[in-house]
């Protein structure tokens, strides 16, 4: 594909649209569209509503996981005790247990993209700890906030490539050869 746009022009301008996103009073964590903008592009070169699909289902669900552990942490963390060995102890129980029910979720069909529920899983965390969301400190508009955000990325990817506005050359356009085959430079 011949673009008439460079994609590093139209991805570089949809990344500085996200500064209108999350720069604003609900402080939302505009890095999460980017890790999910990446994932699409980690399941192939060019973003299809398939891979946007199944990214939707798992990012929202790995983060619900990392808001279980953080909820469970809130109300258990101190059962072993107060000090730092203690907690230490009970998140990593936690952290175990819920862990392991994700990586068993994944084994279903409709989350089976293990690895994005872990996009989602990290970014819910680094939303929570970090301060962002519409009420810093709550898990739940954490989770919510992340949710969002995750979303978006699918879109901008595929804008990304949309909006380079390519057409076929002439080789590509005559021949019958898989893609799969065809030379990385007429893949891209």
């Amino acid at each position: 594909m011949r673009e008439r746009i460079p994609h590093e022009i139209v991805a570089s301008v949809l990344a500085g649209t996200t500064a209108f996103i999350g720069g604003n009073a609900l402080h939302l964590p505009t890095w999460a569209i980017f890790i999910s903008w990446a994932g699409m592009f980690l399941l192939g070169a060019k973003p299809t509503l398939r891979n946007a699909t199944r990214l939707w289902a798992a990012m929202p669900i790995g983060s619900a996981f990392g808001l279980v552990i953080v909820l469970l942490d809130q109300r258990f963390g101190t059962v072993l005790g107060e000090g730092q060995a203690a907690r230490n102890t009970v998140l990593a129980l936690l952290i175990l247990v819920v862990n392991c029910a994700l990586m068993y979720t994944g084994r279903t069909r409709l989350f089976g993209l293990v690895p994005g529920m872990f996009l989602g899983f990290a970014s819910f965390f680094a939303t929570c700890f970090g301060g962002f969301g519409f009420d810093p400190g709550n898990a739940w508009a954490a989770w919510a906030s992340v949710v969002v955000m995750n979303a978006l990325g699918p879109v901008f990817a595929y804008l990304s490539r949309r909006l380079t506005f390519a057409r076929p050359t002439p080789t590509e356009a005559t021949t019958d050869t898989p893609a799969a085959e065809q030379p990385v430079a007429a893949r891209v």
